[in-house]
C-alpha cells in the first residue's frame, strides 16, 4: 500500500488581497491562479483551484502560501 499524503485546501480572503501574485510563485501544485472578477478595492485577487485534474498534483497544506503572503489573506486547512 502506498502512502496517503495531505491534502489541503486554502482560503482566500479576495478582499484582503492586493494581487501580488506571491503566493502563485510559491505554489508547489500550482493551484492559484488570478480570479477575473476585481475585489471591492479594484484588484484581482488570487484565488484557489481545487478541481484537480487527473494526474496532476493538488494542494499539500504546505502553507508557502500564507507564509509569503504581505496581506495576511490566506489561510491553510489539512485534512488527514
Amino acid at each position: 500500500m502506498g502512502e496517503k499524503k495531505a491534502k489541503g485546501k486554502i482560503r482566500i480572503n479576495r478582499e484582503r488581497c492586493k494581487g501580488c501574485q506571491l503566493c502563485m510563485l510559491v505554489c508547489p501544485s500550482r493551484r492559484i491562479r488570478t480570479d477575473k472578477s476585481l475585489n471591492l478595492k479594484g484588484y484581482a485577487p488570487a484565488c484557489f483551484n481545487e478541481n484537480v485534474p487527473e494526474g496532476e498534483k493538488g494542494c499539500t497544506g504546505c502553507a508557502q502560501c500564507a507564509t509569503v503572503c504581505p496581506e495576511v489573506a490566506i489561510e491553510v486547512y489539512r485534512a488527514k
